[in-house]
């Protein structure tokens, strides 16, 4: 297993505030394949989808308003969009706002405000 890059300035962690913890680590394992795991103290962890970032969901904190606002490079933005939505995610700022950059930011199904941005070609 490769492990991951390391370097000062990388973004290595994130904790991701959830109302419910199985909906939200089944709503990023459902739309962008990142895999969930159960950590030894029974927290809930998650990876990213290329092995580079992991985190864990909390419930001792609610989402708020978009301060930082992290994207997730998506291969196809308007498929991923779409498996979003369904998926219980609301639009908060459409595709093609950041024109022509291809981008739209999602709320997920605890309130987090995430970017999806889909790489030129």
């Amino acid at each position: 297993m490769q492990r991951p890059t390391t370097g000062n300035g990388k973004i290595c962690y994130v904790e991701m505030p959830a109302l419910d913890i199985e909906r939200s680590a089944a709503f990023y394992a459902g739309v962008f394949g990142w895999p969930i795991r159960q950590r030894g103290d029974g927290s809930t962890a998650f990876d990213d989808g290329v092995g580079e970032v992991s985190g864990t969901f909390v419930t001792d904190r609610e989402a708020g308003e978009p301060g930082l606002v992290i994207s997730i490079m998506v291969d196809d933005i308007e498929a991923t969009l779409a498996a979003a939505l369904e998926a219980g995610a609301r639009l908060v700022k459409p595709l093609g706002f950041q024109a022509p950059e291809k981008t739209a930011w999602i709320a997920d199904p605890a309130g987090n405000v995430v970017g999806l941005y889909e790489e030129p070609g």
